[in-house]
């Protein structure tokens, strides 16, 4: 079986990035035959290690080129680029004949199941259903979030299936019938945990306005002023990286908390910590979290939409905290460093948890859909 993947590119650290390379990865061991389409790659090396037998197809049409553009000047700009990215991808699929075609909800989501070639579409979404309203953007651009919001709910309807990581955000989407919750799979689950010793804590992201990382500096903020030896590590690279660096100096918290560059190996980073803390203002089934438990990690977050509630049950691996609520969360922070054998007991029961994303019972229920919709049965 043929399988393409629609991508933006493989060059970046993130999490959706991480775990389609590691699904695409994991099939073409597998068997089968699998392509990803990129459309911004401009040359850029992968960031994950890709399988030598999976074929990358750079499209070359750079959506990347209307930053910074304003509204009128970004809507007929995309507009243009869609037509290209449409016809490019057609010609892909021609060519390719593949048995089935995966959109990562990227630009392609808006015309790929127009497409009349004889492959089956899947959509499957990283975010939750609201991620764009959560952008929490202001006057004319809000209007345009709410209508590409309404827009999404019907265009999914048209695509074989649709897959969505977490219960919390399936039920967002009731009333499609195609709809599939299969959640991310954790690579590996660590046989040595992390001894949970070190005064230090752990997040990983992109340094961008939906990991909200002011958010967990401003909260660190509160902790260094009760525990100035523990230290704050963040790993991740973005467009908010200058920004987070002036906050942390403007609080004077250059002594505690590190912005680190992103590490292929996060794992053994995690390893390093004693909790693992997530402040994003929306999430789809966050991967941090996922591989904290791996490594047996209280987990920290806020209850955002969607993924946190699916991961963490509150007191038993880690704590839940009200979305923004900054006060809160440090307090939780308060209560790991403060109650080691609770803090090794939320470690050992994130270990039991995680087994919930065995990455081989995960990938089968993958295998299992695409025998399903390919044999017309869905």
């Amino acid at each position: 079986m043929k399988i393409l993947y629609c991508l933006a590119g493989t060059f970046n650290s993130g999490g959706m990035e991480r775990i389609v390379i590691q699904k695409a990865n994991w099939l073409s061991e597998h068997g089968y035959d699998v392509i990803i389409a990129t459309t911004e790659q401009n040359g850029q090396d992968n960031f994950f290690d890709i399988n030598k037998k999976i074929r990358r197809i750079d499209l070359d049409v750079n959506y990347s080129k209307t930053v910074g553009y304003n509204v009128l000047k970004k809507i007929f700009k995309r507009k243009h680029l869609m037509r290209i990215h449409k016809r490019k991808l057609a010609s892909i699929l021609e060519l390719e004949e593949p048995n089935i075609v995966i959109s990562t909800f990227g630009n392609e989501i808006e015309f790929l199941y127009k497409l009349k070639d004889r492959s089956k579409k899947i959509a499957e979404i990283h975010f939750s259903k609201w991620f764009r309203l959560q952008y929490n953007r202001k006057g004319l651009w809000r209007l345009i979030d709410k209508y590409l919001t309404w827009k999404d709910n019907k265009i999914l309807s048209y695509y074989n299936k649709f897959i969505c990581l977490t219960n919390e955000d399936k039920k967002n989407w009731e009333g499609h019938s195609n709809i599939v919750q299969i959640p991310n799979f954790i690579e590996e689950i660590t046989e040595i945990p992390a001894k949970l010793d070190n005064k230090s804590m752990i997040a990983v992201g992109r340094l961008s306005y939906q990991k909200g990382f002011d958010r967990l500096i401003k909260s660190w903020k509160i902790v260094n002023q009760k525990y100035p030896d523990w230290k704050l590590h963040i790993y991740g690279d973005g467009e908010k990286g200058d920004e987070l660096l002036n906050l942390i100096e403007s609080l004077n918290l250059e002594n505690c908390i590190y912005i680190h560059k992103p590490e292929k190996e996060i794992r053994y980073r995690y390893l390093e910590n004693s909790a693992l803390l997530l402040t994003s203002h929306y999430e789809g089934l966050p991967m941090v979290l996922i591989e904290g438990m791996s490594v047996g990690l209280p987990l920290i977050s806020f209850d955002c939409q969607c993924g946190p509630s699916d991961v963490i049950t509150d007191g038993l691996n880690g704590y839940l905290v009200p979305d923004g609520d900054i006060d809160t969360f440090a307090d939780r922070i308060f209560k790991i460093i403060e109650n080691e054998p609770k803090r090794k007991e939320m470690g050992k029961n994130s270990l039991i948890e995680s087994k919930k994303y065995d990455k081989q019972n995960i990938m089968k229920q993958w295998e299992q859909l695409f025998q399903e919709i390919n044999e017309n049965k869905q």
